[in-house]
């Protein structure tokens, strides 16, 4: 299944992303959930659960029998993380 999904993403997915600057990055496929990570600008933008819902959930229900859930696994960016750690650490000096 992981390859037909992969199938879909470089058909019509990933060459949607790469406009924005973005990309899509497979995490897992088990009992036909799907999950991935976006990559890129796309990382973290708030538009991310639309794109997701909109663009990628619906190309995939679509293209791969079998498949019935499509989830986004959030990721903080490491310079994110970063600015909130010297944040805290000024806080509590």
């Amino acid at each position: 299944m992981l390859e037909q999904i992969e199938q879909a993403l470089d058909g019509s997915v990933r060459p949607r992303l790469a406009l924005h600057g973005g990309d899509i990055q497979s995490l897992s496929c088990e009992d036909g959930v799907y999950r991935f990570r976006l990559l890129g600008r796309c990382a973290g933008c708030p538009a991310a659960d639309l794109t997701t819902e909109e663009l990628i959930r619906e190309e995939l229900l679509q293209a791969v029998p079998g498949l019935t859930q499509v989830v986004l696994v959030q990721q903080v960016s490491d310079s994110l993380l970063d600015q909130a750690r010297a944040i805290l650490s000024h806080s509590h000096g």
